[in-house]
């Protein structure tokens, strides 16, 4: 099984925010936007691994300011990093001003997703190759996320989550 890199995932999807995605104040519903950026990470991870995928879990969504109605949304979806049959996805959300064209990014999040097999089991990816300063630092911080995640869920011990344990501890 070949390493992809990380460009190799890029997925990018444009909405426009229509009065039925919005909320009584004019502004799109969260969870008009969450779902979108299911769709968008789904999508780029899939292209990492051309499996099924399915979320495993949302790890982190910042809401920045509100995002009014008639707003051009555009995600940005890139895997972060593969593990064994998971991946990380960063999903960046820039709204775009229809004038100048002047892009603000308003939210991002991480998204997990596993690849399964036609059982819904989880089955082996390849490895990811990140190259950009961004996508490196994003691949190595993946690991710290993951096992903070897996710590929280009672998966590891705390002793065991050598990532996290070298950003408290002094190098000898």
């Amino acid at each position: 099984m070949n390493a992809k890199k990380a460009s190799e995932t890029l997925t990018v999807s444009t909405k426009v925010v229509l009065p039925n995605d919005t909320n009584p104040h004019g502004n799109l519903f969260g969870g008009q936007l969450l779902a979108w950026m299911d769709v968008t990470a789904a999508v780029s991870a899939q292209r990492h691994c051309r499996r099924v995928v399915v979320t495993a879990s949302v790890n982190n969504v910042s809401f920045g300011r509100p995002i009014k109605e008639s707003s051009i949304v555009t995600l940005e979806a890139k895997v972060s990093r593969a593990f064994n049959s998971s991946m990380e996805v960063f999903i960046d959300v820039y709204v775009e001003n229809p004038v100048s064209g002047k892009r603000v990014k308003r939210n991002e999040a991480i998204y997990t997703f596993v690849a399964v097999d036609q059982n819904g089991g989880p089955i082996r990816i390849p490895e990811l190759i990140p190259e950009t300063e961004e996508e490196i630092k994003r691949f190595d911080g993946a690991l710290r996320r993951k096992q903070l995640s897996l710590i929280l869920a009672g998966k590891m011990k705390p002793d065991d989550a050598t990532e996290l344990k070298a950003l408290f501890t002094e190098a000898k």
